[in-house]
């Protein structure tokens, strides 16, 4: 394929396509509001991503409950406050031609308490003095993340994008490591992912079959086992549960270490799964034209634009105008950031990546 496949459009299972095969990752940047309602800078932001050629443009990281909060300056969609600003944000994505989703968000044992969390174990073995969660409560945040979804089609988004990567609720849950529970959502493979199948079910069951459902997985690190997310991964492609699968890499050219698989890449072991109408897509370290291009070739249905896209807001319209552009090189200077329209809020949080933001750069 050439990087001109880029720009073809791409069928889901539900409500619109994809115009193109860019779609823009879910970006933690820090700017909402204290309360979770979204901000001035979040506004802006969407406006220029808007303009910028995605055709499909998610959200930050967004709770689902104010217990369930990661990061200050986290956007929600935990309460009927948020709405307002949700549904400008879902306007404003869509006057410019693309589709939208909210990441729905719950950081489990990883809420923080500084902020309002409240960490929610899957293990009493997790966190010193904090016991288990019970069934209840886990069937609680289960109906929060189905009525967030509710919250973001009544706000206008195309769908929801279910975020269970990096040890978050959901990964937490299907980790053997992390999750030594007893009841139904404990055990076996089958309960111990049936939390991440109840509420993506949930969604579809109270949202209906014109919205989209996308589903974030990582495979590195909080002791989750490859073979077993393969098979968790196939069941959910072959009963169509999702419209597409956004694989979070680190790196897309990552080849595995160890095991039955070593010497593959990472996302090979995902692609080679029959999928039948569900589509997928990676991120992790897409910088060029070119290596955007090549994710196709091996086996992607379209690509999730991260760093690239912080770097320079309009990636996939730098693409379409020149097939062999590549980014920047990493880090930048604040000002670069700056001039290019990132808040003094977002560029302060890419001063956590270790090689984003040039150090002592004002």
């Amino acid at each position: 394929m050439s990087v001109s496949d880029l720009f073809k459009p791409l069928t889901l299972l539900h409500g619109p396509a994809m115009r193109n095969r860019f779609m823009l990752a879910p970006l933690t940047n820090q700017q909402s509001e204290l309360d979770g309602t979204a901000s001035v800078y979040d506004h802006f932001w969407m406006e220029q991503l808007s303009q910028s050629g995605y055709a499909l443009i998610q959200t930050c990281a967004t709770t689902v409950e104010a217990g369930g909060i990661a990061f200050a300056r986290q956007l929600g969609i935990h309460s009927d406050d948020h709405l307002p600003g949700l549904t400008r944000m879902a306007t404003t994505i869509r006057s410019g031609g693309g589709l939208s989703a909210v990441q729905l968000h719950h950081a489990g044992h990883r809420a923080n308490p500084l902020l309002g969390g409240i960490p929610a174990p899957a293990s009493s073995d997790t966190l010193p003095g904090i016991p288990a969660i019970s069934t209840e409560v886990v069937e609680r945040i289960r109906d929060s993340f189905i009525a967030a979804a509710k919250r973001a089609q009544l706000a206008g988004f195309d769908g929801v994008a279910v975020h269970g990567a990096f040890g978050w609720i959901l990964s937490e849950f299907m980790s053997p490591f992390l999750n030594d529970r007893k009841d139904k959502y404990g055990g076996s493979l089958e309960n111990r992912a049936r939390l991440t199948l109840e509420v993506i079910e949930g969604i579809r069951r109270e949202c209906g079959p014109d919205f989209q459902i996308g589903w974030r997985l990582s495979i590195e690190r909080y002791g989750l086992r490859l073979e077993e997310l393969r098979e968790v991964t196939a069941y959910i492609f072959d009963r169509e549960l999702i419209d597409y699968l956004d694989l979070a890499l680190w790196d897309s050219a990552q080849v595995v270490r160890e095991g039955p698989f070593r010497g593959k890449t990472m996302l090979s072991l995902f692609t080679e799964l029959p999928r039948k109408g569900v589509r997928l897509g990676t991120a992790g370290k897409i910088m060029s034209a070119k290596r955007a291009g090549e994710l196709l070739d091996e086996g992607c249905d379209f690509v999730l634009i991260a760093r690239a896209g912080i770097l320079q807001r309009d990636f996939p319209l730098q693409v379409k105008a020149d097939p062999t552009y590549d980014s920047p090189r990493l880090p930048v200077p604040a000002e670069y950031l700056r001039e290019r329209g990132l808040s003094e809020r977002f560029i302060d949080h890419m001063r956590g990546w270790q090689t984003f933001v040039l150090h002592g750069s004002r």
